[in-house]
């Protein structure tokens, strides 16, 4: 497939030793959603930046549809749709107002621009509260129009960097359809993320960045097969306040089992176990079995195929833990005024 983003040994480096993109390279194929995963601080956001022409890179080259991104800097903020953390509308003026100032932005004729105007207030759903100002708006429509925003000019290529981060979860599902909506119309979107579902969900390919490096790339499937395995999670109940060590030394020694952990399982956070196992529903009887001979009791156990969480979590030794950020869908980001191209 061809590529429409061609990233080649990326660094970004601040102050002089902060290293927060360490020789990344990847690209993105024309058409697909590409995914950018991993926890706050592993170099997403900086890259998206540098992409977006916002921030200089340290080293390394970048292209867009054949672009230099140091070199044609006007002509790669023409082609692209771009949507940051913070919400980049103006809360005094209303929703259309907004997307017609985005419009005069971009240069586009009144009669063309007022046509545009509604036809992206229907895409998000955003027709009814058209003429109300941006301060009565939810932090979900905000998103929503941010996202409206980015697509005045009818980019080639949409960035969205954590475009559902604060959001509640019935806007973070409206997100997601859009998104998909948009690609099914042909649009390519790189989107950074740290939710592992929303990766898994939307991206047709992915990269798990890390500590400001490429620790994986490949489809979801492709990286969840890395696990190779079922993931059994189950809580056990048992007099002996060691049991999940002893529950744990038994079950590891069990044949197709490849990995025993502890963990929390539930909203109480009761001791458990994540059992890695081939063919885990074949297993489970007899795990049953050896742990009701010990004296201990399943008190909950689902079976699950790997997620993007264990790939994560193999690849780096630790918990992707998404920590939510108050205040997220608010602020003045790209494209405010005075600011665009």
């Amino acid at each position: 497939m061809e590529d429409i983003i061609v990233v080649e040994d990326l660094r970004k480096i601040y102050n002089k030793d902060i290293l927060a993109v360490d020789g990344i390279s990847f690209s993105v194929h024309r058409g697909e959603v590409f995914g950018f995963l991993g926890p706050n601080g592993a170099g997403k956001s900086t890259t998206i930046k540098i992409l977006t022409t916002l921030l200089e890179k340290t080293s390394g080259r970048a292209t867009i549809d054949g672009l230099d991104i140091d070199k044609d800097q006007a002509a790669v903020r023409r082609i692209i749709g771009y949507s940051s953390q913070e919400v980049g509308v103006d809360d005094d003026l209303t929703a259309r107002e907004n997307l017609l100032l985005q419009c005069s932005f971009h240069h586009i004729p009144k009669e063309k621009a007022i046509q545009r105007v509604e036809q992206l207030l229907e895409t998000v759903k955003l027709q009814e509260a058209a003429d109300r100002r941006l301060k009565t708006f939810s932090g979900g429509m905000r998103k929503r129009l941010d996202l409206a925003s980015s697509l005045v000019s009818d980019p080639k290529v949409l960035i969205l960097d954590e475009p559902t981060t604060g959001l509640d979860p019935q806007s973070r599902q409206d997100i997601w359809e859009y998104i998909a909506e948009l690609n099914r119309q042909g649009m390519t979107i790189f989107l950074t993320t740290q939710y592992m579902e929303e990766a898994d969900r939307l991206s047709d390919r992915l990269c798990i960045v890390d500590q400001g490096k490429i620790v994986a790339e490949g489809t979801p499937l492709e990286l969840k097969a890395r696990i190779g395995a079922d993931i059994i999670t189950l809580s056990v109940r048992s007099d002996d306040p060691e049991a999940c060590e002893t529950a744990s030394t038994v079950i590891a020694k069990m044949e197709g089992v490849k990995e025993v952990g502890l963990c929390s399982v539930g909203i109480s956070g009761d001791k458990g176990l994540t059992v890695m196992a081939h063919n885990g529903s074949a297993i489970i009887p007899q795990l049953v079995r050896l742990l009701d001979g010990i004296g201990v009791q399943i008190d909950q156990l689902t079976l699950s195929g790997p997620t993007l969480d264990e790939v994560f979590l193999k690849l780096t030794g630790r918990a992707l833990n998404v920590v939510e950020r108050k205040g997220a869908v608010k602020g003045r980001g790209w494209g405010k005024r005075g600011k665009r191209p």
